[in-house]
Order: structure tokens, then C-alpha cells, then sequence
């Protein structure tokens, strides 16, 4: 059986060569498409520029034949006035005496009498301790016979005072602070309350502490061999937060 194609006209048979063919052509162009530059192009306007030459215009110098100013006049000077003053006056010459002093002058030294000397007496201020003082100061409206007796009595009269005007710092009550504060504090030979210290937790707490103590009233100071004396004094005060 004969086929029914010719086979020297066969398309497919070089199909491969043309596929070869034409990849490399495109492969061509856009290598070429790819390394083509471009640059951006603006618009030039292009004018003439036209120089048009100037003539100045010479303008003629005329000399108008004008007298020059006239010189100022001279300044006279002033003549200066010397007036003769005849010294009628004697001034009198100072004399600068020597203030060294020779071997053979003797310093005279001032004898002090012992009636001539002034004896100043100066009251000094004793301290004594309140445990140990002969008798303690006494606290408006203590009464007693013995020094322990007014002791008892100053220490309760002291819890009352406290009670009476103590006052927890609002501040401090909404921070949760609290704690032991120990006030020291003078009553000086006047009874007056002076000196008055504090140590405690918080800064707040040693004011209240402080002022409470500064509210005392004057009281009868203590006495030492029959003397009034300054007596130091510390009590604790108490700031607690109860549930």
C-alpha cells in the first residue's frame, strides 16, 4: 500500500529547527527590548535674542567760569589772663616726732587694783533628769505631798492632755501610716515648755506629735537644792489604725 503523502513535502518534519529558529529570534528581541535606552525629552524653546546697541549721548563739559568761596575767617585766639596772687599766707610745717622708744626709757605699766575688777555672775542653767530631780515639775492642778505622788499625778495629767487634743493626720490615715513617736521636750526653770524634738516613722506623724506637746499649759518648774531647774521629759505617743 502506497502512502497517500509526499514526503519531500512533509511540514512537521523540520518542526523542531523552525521551534529553535524562532525562540532565538524572540529571545533577540527582547534582549534588544530590554537594553533599549530611553531618555526624557522637554520641550526647548528656542528664541533670538536681538542686541540692540546703545549711543550715550556725550553731553559737553561747559565751564561757567565761577569764582571759588571765599575763605572762612580766621579764629583769633583768646589771650590768656594771668593773674598774680601775692602768698601773704605762712603755712605752718608739720613735725613728724619719732615714736621709737630707747633702752633707757622705761614703759610704765598701770597697776590694777583687785576692788577695780568687776566680777560678773553668770547663772548657769542646770539640767537635771525628771527621774532623779528632787522635786518634779508640777503639772496644773496635781497636788501631793511626795515627789512620787506628783510624779504619778504629772504622768496622768500627761495621757489626758494627749487624749484630749490628739488628732490622727487624715493623710496619713488614708496611707496606712502608723507607729510609736517619742517626743522629748524641756520644761526650763520658768515652767515653761520648750526644746520640744521628735522621732518617729513619718514626717506627718512627729508634726501631730509636736503640736500636741506644744499645747501643754505653763507649769511650776522643778526644783534642785532648793533652785529651779530645767528638767528634760520624753513620752511616747501611740498611732495606731484600728480596724
Amino acid at each position: 500500500m502506497e502512502p497517500k503523502k509526499n514526503p519531500s513535502v512533509e511540514v512537521g518534519r523540520n518542526s523542531s529547527l523552525y521551534f529553535a529558529l524562532g525562540l532565538n529570534v524572540m529571545l533577540l528581541f527582547t534582549y534588544l527590548g530590554i537594553e533599549h535606552k530611553s531618555y526624557e525629552t522637554t520641550d526647548i524653546a528656542l528664541e533670538n535674542v536681538q542686541i540692540v546697541e546703545e549711543f550715550e549721548e556725550d553731553i559737553p563739559i561747559t565751564d561757567l567760569n565761577m569764582p571759588p568761596p571765599p575763605p572762612p575767617p580766621p579764629v583769633l585766639a583768646t589771650p590768656e589772663t594771668i593773674t598774680i596772687v601775692e602768698d601773704t599766707k605762712d603755712i605752718e610745717e608739720t613735725v613728724l616726732e619719732s615714736t621709737e622708744t630707747s633702752q633707757e626709757e622705761k614703759i610704765e605699766e598701770p597697776i590694777i587694783q583687785v576692788e577695780d575688777v568687776q566680777v560678773e555672775e553668770v547663772e548657769e542653767e542646770i539640767s537635771v533628769p525628771f527621774s532623779v530631780v528632787e522635786k518634779v515639775p508640777v503639772f496644773p492642778g496635781c497636788t501631793g505631798t511626795t515627789n512620787e505622788e506628783l510624779k504619778d499625778c504629772f504622768s496622768k495629767k500627761m495621757n489626758e492632755h494627749i487624749t484630749k487634743n490628739f488628732k490622727y493626720p487624715s493623710t496619713a490615715l488614708d496611707l496606712g501610716i502608723f507607729g510609736r513617736v517619742i517626743v522629748l521636750f524641756v520644761v526650763d526653770k520658768d515652767g515653761n515648755i520648750t526644746g520640744i524634738r521628735s522621732r518617729g516613722p513619718d514626717k506627718m506623724l512627729e508634726e501631730e506629735a509636736e503640736r500636741i506637746i506644744g499645747l501643754l499649759p505653763k507649769m511650776k518648774p522643778g526644783m534642785q537644792r532648793g533652785n529651779p531647774v530645767t528638767v528634760p521629759y520624753s513620752i511616747p505617743i501611740n498611732f495606731q489604725i484600728q480596724n
